[in-house]
Formats: C-alpha cells, sequence, structure tokens
C-alpha cells in the first residue's frame, strides 16, 4: 500500500496574464495508474494548467503535492526531476538521429562519456519491448517512422527519465484508426505500470473508452471531477458549457441585406491539415469558422490566401475561379486580412498610427520618382481614424501608444483603406477588454451594412454565436456542418465539432 492518494494533486491553483485571470483557484488530482481526462473548452485553462505542472510555467498561487509531498516546481528541469512528462503535438525529437540516440539523448550532454552503442541499442530495444513496440527498430532515425511510433518513441524518452506523470496533449490528432488502436494499447500497458496519464483531448469517444477519471474546467475555473463510467455525452457536454450569451453582442437592424456570393471554397486540400473544405461567403454577412484546436481552420486560411499551396480543389472569387499564389496577390484581389498575431502580424508597433493605415496602398499617394502626396495620406489616415473609431488626436503617434483595442483597430482600418471588400478576421477580439470587444463588433455590423462579406474565425464558441450569421464548423481538416443563426448555440457547435 502507497501512504499517498494522489499522484499528483494541484489545489487552489491560479495564474494570470495581463491581469486577465487564465486560472482561478483550481483543481487536478490523479491517482497512481489511472488514466485521467482534463476537458474544457478552448480557452478553459487546460494547457495553462499543464504547464504549470511542467514547470514552463510559474502559478501565481496554489500548491502542488507529488506523492504526497509538497512540491516547488520552478522550471521545466524540476518538473523532470519530480517524474513529470508532458508529450505535446508537436514532438521534441531530433529527425535526423536514430530512435535509440533520441531516447536516451540526454545521455550525450556528459562531458568526456564515451558511448557504447551497442549497449545504448539494446537500451533502447528493451526499454521498447517492455511497452510492447518491440517491432521498431533502435537503429532507425526518426524521421523515417509513422507519427504514431515518433509518438511511442516520445512516450519511451520520457519513461527513460523515470516518468511516474505522463500527459498526453490531444495525442490522436494526426493518427490514423489503426494507429489509435496502438496508443490506446501503450495507454493500457502504462496503467498497469502504475503511471498517472492526464490525458487531453476532444474526442468525447476515446475520452469515455480510455479515461477512468474526468475534470472539467471552463473559463478557467473548476467545475468538477466524475467517475467517466458515471456520466454520458450530453451530461458531460453540459458540464463543459452553459454560460448565457453576453448583452454586448449588438443586433443588427433592418439595413442588412445580404448580396451575392463574394468568395467560394469548393473541395479544398492543402497538406494533411485541410482535407475536404468547401463553404461560400457572402456579401453583407458574416460568417464564422467554428471548431476545436487543430481543426484545420487556420491551415484553410492559409490555402485560400496563398500562404500554402492548394492540393486540390477550386477558389471563386465574385464567381470566378482564381488562383491565389500569395498573401499579396489576395490582398490585391480585395480579401483582406487580419491576422491573430495582431502584435507581430497585424501592426508595427513603434511605427506612426498614419503609416501603419495606409503602408498597404501607399501607391494610391505615390507620385513620380517615389514622392508622397502627404496630404492627401493624412486625409484618408484621419478618414480610417473616424469609420473605425481608433481613440487618438494625434495619427502620428506611435501604435504602440494605443490600447489593445485600438491597435487592433488600427489593423482594421489598414485593410479597409486598401479598398478590400472580403474580410477575413482572424481571432478578431484576442487580447482586448469587453469595451473594446463592445466596439469591434460595432464596427463589425457597420461594415455588413456597407455589404462587406465577413469571415470571422474565432475560438469564443460565444462570439460565433453572438455575431454571426451562419456557422461552417470543422473537424480534423474537413467541414462537417452548416448551421444557421436560429440553431446556433454551443451544444450544436460542440457536437459537431467532437463527431457527435
Amino acid at each position: 500500500m502507497t501512504d499517498f492518494e494522489y499522484a499528483v494533486e494541484m489545489r487552489n491553483i491560479s495564474k494570470s496574464f495581463d491581469g486577465v485571470h487564465a486560472l482561478d483557484g483550481v483543481k487536478l488530482a490523479v491517482k497512481q495508474g489511472e488514466v485521467h481526462a482534463l476537458m474544457g473548452e478552448n480557452g478553459a485553462g487546460k494547457s495553462t494548467l499543464i504547464k504549470i505542472l511542467s514547470g514552463a510555467y510559474q502559478a501565481d498561487a496554489g500548491e502542488v503535492f507529488i506523492k504526497g509531498k509538497n512540491v516547488e516546481i520552478r522550471n521545466t528541469k524540476d518538473g523532470n526531476d519530480n517524474g513529470i512528462a508532458v508529450i505535446y503535438q508537436e514532438f521534441a525529437l531530433v529527425p535526423h538521429l536514430s530512435v535509440a540516440e533520441n531516447i536516451f539523448i540526454d545521455e550525450f550532454g556528459v562531458k568526456y562519456q564515451k558511448i557504447n552503442w551497442k549497449d545504448l541499442r539494446a537500451r533502447a530495444r528493451e526499454a521498447l519491448e517492455a511497452i510492447g513496440f518491440g517491432d521498431i527498430d533502435p537503429r532507425t532515425p526518426v524521421n523515417e517512422l509513422s507519427v504514431a511510433y515518433q509518438q511511442v518513441v516520445e512516450i519511451c524518452k520520457a519513461l527513460s527519465r523515470d516518468t511516474d506523470i505522463l500527459v498526453l496533449d490531444e495525442p490522436t490528432a494526426v493518427l490514423t484508426t489503426r494507429e489509435v488502436e496502438k496508443l490506446f494499447f501503450l495507454i493500457n500497458g502504462l496503467k498497469e505500470r502504475g503511471v498517472a496519464v492526464i490525458y487531453i483531448s476532444h474526442r468525447l469517444e476515446e475520452v469515455f473508452r480510455i479515461t477512468d477519471r474526468i475534470t472539467v474546467f471552463k473559463d478557467g475555473k473548476y467545475v468538477d471531477t466524475v467517475n467517466t463510467k458515471d456520466v454520458d455525452d450530453k451530461k458531460l457536454v453540459s458540464m463543459m458549457i452553459g454560460r448565457d450569451l453576453a448583452s454586448f453582442f449588438p443586433e443588427r437592424d433592418e439595413r442588412q441585406k445580404v448580396g451575392d456570393v463574394a468568395l467560394k471554397v469548393e473541395n479544398i486540400r492543402a497538406g494533411r491539415a485541410v482535407r475536404d473544405v468547401s463553404f461560400e461567403l457572402r456579401q453583407g454577412e458574416v460568417l464564422g469558422l467554428s471548431g476545436l484546436v487543430g481543426a484545420g481552420r487556420t491551415e484553410t486560411l492559409r490555402a485560400i490566401l496563398g500562404v500554402d499551396t492548394l492540393d486540390g480543389g477550386k477558389v471563386w472569387l465574385n464567381g470566378k475561379v482564381v488562383s491565389i499564389k500569395s498573401a499579396q496577390d489576395a490582398f490585391s484581389k480585395g480579401i483582406g486580412f487580419l491576422p491573430e498575431d495582431r502584435k507581430n502580424q497585424g501592426v508595427l508597433l513603434r511605427m506612426p498610427i498614419k503609416y501603419n493605415i495606409t503602408f498597404s496602398c501607399i501607391q494610391k499617394f505615390t507620385k513620380f520618382f517615389g514622392w508622397i502626396m502627404q496630404k492627401a495620406e493624412t486625409v484618408l489616415a484621419m478618414s480610417m481614424r473616424d469609420k473605425v473609431g481608433i481613440k487618438t488626436n494625434n495619427i502620428n503617434n506611435p501604435v504602440s501608444s494605443l490600447s489593445g483595442g485600438n491597435q487592433q483597430k488600427v489593423a482594421i482600418a489598414r485593410i479597409l483603406a486598401s479598398d478590400s471588400k472580403i474580410l477575413i478576421l482572424d481571432e478578431p477580439t484576442r487580447g482586448v477588454d469587453v469595451g473594446a470587444k463592445m466596439e469591434i463588433f460595432k464596427l463589425i455590423n457597420e461594415l455588413v451594412y456597407q455589404q462587406y462579406a465577413v469571415l470571422m474565425i474565432s475560438s469564443e464558441m460565444i462570439e460565433i454565436i453572438g455575431m454571426c450569421d451562419r456557422a461552417i464548423v470543422f473537424r480534423e481538416g474537413r467541414t462537417v456542418g452548416e448551421i444557421k443563426k436560429d440553431e446556433l448555440s454551443e451544444e450544436v457547435l460542440i457536437h459537431y465539432a467532437m463527431g457527435l
């Protein structure tokens, strides 16, 4: 008998970023030899908690207990020393090195140590056989392995460090059905060995099949922990959602008139992430793209904008098939893009507000020999400032002098100044306060009244419901449902996104 109840217990964990609570007094307790699911919507706080457990983040408050002992995890080395390993979707493997070298890569950092390659490969083979994968050749470079076998190597590497607590973050996201079965075989073996497995997944069918208990987070808060056998999918979904629509979503009035199809994508494919995507975007409407993290929304945008090459399918613009070769080409065709990463891609923080608004259409003001018609440039910048409601009296101030919400408005003003009539807004309210969100929502409505076609991506289901006329749901690189305004709800979106 052990003298502790839980292999890992996290109590009253809180963490804030720039004053925003990512976690607010949450808890998690995982027993030795159990598979414990951690679930919640995008932004619920799951990843933040795991990063605190691994040492990548430090909590603002709370305690962590490993096998009943209160520990302080200040960095990832502390996490490893306490037997904690996290397997992310992006593996931390060295592609050109062999399986054996990757499993025992920590040993190569010791000075003057001579490597016994025969012994190293024998130990790797023994470690692989111990978890049921003796068919993997330790001499094979990992870049020649399937994704599933690379994941096995990653797990084997973790176990070689005496890991007792293993976190799997969306482990089946890129696996085939056959590979998933192999992973479950491995997890069951780890469970029998007494390893505590924390399993993060949005796929309910997997959670019900592989886990013993489930902990649910919502909006950075702890909801409940339940035995998997005591709940069904409806109960679990209701635990993950349940909030009312906020009152700050402005209703549209009779000025909205939905027009012709402005953008159409038909059965497009691009790489492994975009497998079969089709939808239509009309003038005078907001179309939402919804789905779980990794569903393929961002990759679809990259394919539409010509950043990634299309492997198949067609893109139609105002009724004509087009070939978009780059983001700049898309821009020249009237498609404006607001990137998710505002500070690095949306604005030039140190440059004046005026230049940020006009640099994408500077040719409008350029005369012979490169002379800039500064008066005309200023008039346009001030017009855009007033149109989108940027709160500043001096457009020569740097963008860094503005609040996050007003910086976002500058980025929107930039794409409007270039006469784009199709607007792709990727997470348009991320990182802004409630007041700025209301103003951005009102601005989107005004653009809709002016017959702009708005494609809006948001990880916040409440925003999709509150702002969109229709929503297209993505799952595993495919469009799996179109939901009309009067049918939009968090429950419906989650059911489509999880394949229920």
